[in-house]
C-alpha cells in the first residue's frame, strides 16, 4: 500500500503522490515531519511566479523570524537522491543551499516546467490532486524578500498542515 501527503492549507488542499522508489529516504524524511507535526502552521515563505512555491522551514511558524526565512530545518541533513524524475509542474523536490547535501524540511513545488534542476536536486513525488489550489498559491502577490527576489508573499499563505493518509 502506497501512501500519500495531504497538505491542507486556506487555498484548499493538494494530494502528493511519493515516490520512494527514487528517493526513498527523502519520503521517509517528509514523512516523518509529517507525522510529527513539523510542518503545522508553517508558511510557503517564498512563490516565483511560473517557477515554484516553497515551504517548509519552521522559523515562518514566527512572524518575527521573517529576516531569517528560507534558513530554518529540522536540525538535520538528508543526502541527495537525484533521479531521473523530470521537475514539472506539480513535482515536489528538496530546497537545498549550494550543499547538495544540505536539504532537511524544505521543499518545493513546481508551478511549471523547471527541467533545468533536473538531477541537481531530489523529486520524490508530485501533486495528484489540487491543481487549483497549487494555481491560487502560485498567483499570490509577491514583495521583495530577505534575498532581494521579488518571491515574499504579501500576504500569509499557511500551511495548516500535512497529513499522511494511505492512498486510495
Amino acid at each position: 500500500m502506497s501512501e500519500q501527503a495531504i497538505i491542507k492549507t486556506a487555498h484548499g488542499d493538494m494530494t502528493i503522490e511519493f515516490w520512494p522508489d527514487v528517493a526513498p529516504k527523502t519520503v521517509e524524511n517528509f514523512k516523518q515531519l509529517a507525522q510529527t507535526n513539523f510542518y503545522d502552521g508553517t508558511a510557503f515563505h517564498r512563490i516565483v511566479k511560473g517557477f515554484m512555491i516553497q515551504g517548509g522551514d519552521p522559523l515562518t511558524k514566527d512572524p518575527r523570524q521573517e529576516n531569517r526565512w528560507g534558513t530554518g530545518g529540522p536540525g538535520h541533513r538528508v543526502k541527495a537522491e537525484f533521479n531521473n524524475r523530470s521537475h514539472v509542474r506539480g513535482v515536489i523536490s528538496m530546497a537545498r543551499s549550494q550543499d547538495p547535501d544540505s536539504a532537511g524540511s524544505q521543499f518545493f513545488i513546481c508551478l511549471a516546467d523547471a527541467k533545468f534542476l533536473d538531477g541537481n536536486y531530489t523529486a520524490f513525488g508530485k501533486l495528484v490532486n489540487g491543481d487549483e489550489v497549487l494555481e491560487a498559491i502560485g498567483n499570490t502577490p509577491t514583495t521583495v524578500g530577505g534575498g532581494g527576489e521579488k518571491s515574499r508573499p504579501t500576504a500569509r499563505v499557511q500551511v495548516e498542515s500535512i497529513r499522511i493518509v494511505t492512498a486510495p
